[in-house]
């Protein structure tokens, strides 16, 4: 029988894009392909992380920006233009405040080399440990929505 326990991931998305899924009760992933989306459970806690203000040309920002959980249980597709339709998952956001990752470094087992702790981020959406979710979600003052 699976684990009834929900499982914890961050995904990387710009501040930008983390606005657009908390405004419209959503996330999405791997540029809006549905492959690892599939993975998330409902129940499931989902911390995103920042790198930069704006896909390409942001500003640094290096900061986890929103933390939800997972309120459906497949993928969903829309259509934002006739050439792009990206799959989504509904999600349930807390209210946060953003946290700056370089004071959780030394407490995040995912980041395994403090030289290059970036290098984790970029695949984008990847599951965590409860314990480093807990380390993320106090830092951010996590309060339900």
């Amino acid at each position: 029988m699976p684990s009834m326990e929900p499982n914890h991931w961050i995904n990387t998305i710009s501040l930008e894009h983390v606005r657009l899924g908390v405004d419209g009760g959503f996330t999405q992933a791997d540029h809006g392909r549905p492959t690892r989306l599939r993975r998330l459970r409902r129940g499931d806690r989902l911390v995103f992380y920042s790198p930069r203000t704006a896909m390409r040309s942001g500003a640094p920002l290096q900061q986890f920006t929103a933390i939800g959980t997972i309120a459906d249980d497949e993928p969903y597709q829309v259509t934002v233009r006739p050439d792009f339709r990206p799959w989504r998952r509904r999600v349930d956001f807390a209210d946060v405040e953003p946290a700056d990752v370089r004071p959780l470094l030394g407490r995040l087992s995912f980041i395994t080399d403090q030289q290059r702790w970036g290098l984790p981020f970029r695949r984008g959406l990847f599951p965590i440990e409860p314990a480093d979710y807990r380390v993320i979600a106090d830092a951010c003052r996590a309060r339900p929505g």
